[in-house]
């Protein structure tokens, strides 16, 4: 834990790093992508936990009883699906907080 805080420390002054004074269009976009970076890695964290937990599901449904195989299957493939929506959801947002930011307007 003391390691991720020293990294994302170390992010902070370069993204702050600049000549003369900080104006607060730099700090937006700085604390904008520090936001995205980390909104992203829990959304990616989270689907990846969801993921396998559907997957170990699944497996161990079909597991107890193989006549459901297929059933399983297409079921386990929809949740996926839709877990991953979800992380590509966070993905477009933070796009568009760091090329398209509203708080810049």
């Amino acid at each position: 834990m003391k390691k991720i805080f020293l990294v994302f420390l170390a992010f902070a002054g370069i993204a702050f790093a600049q000549d003369g004074s900080v104006s607060g269009v730099y700090l937006i976009k700085a604390y904008s992508a520090i936001g995205a970076v980390v909104g992203l890695g829990i959304a990616a964290l989270g689907g990846a936990i969801g993921m396998g937990n559907v997957a170990g599901a699944a497996i161990s449904g079909i597991a107890r009883n193989p006549g459901v195989g297929g059933k399983l299957t297409t079921t386990m493939f929809i949740a996926i699906a839709l877990i991953e929506a979800q992380v590509i959801y966070t993905f477009i947002v933070a796009l568009i907080v760091l090329y398209f930011n509203p708080l810049l307007k």
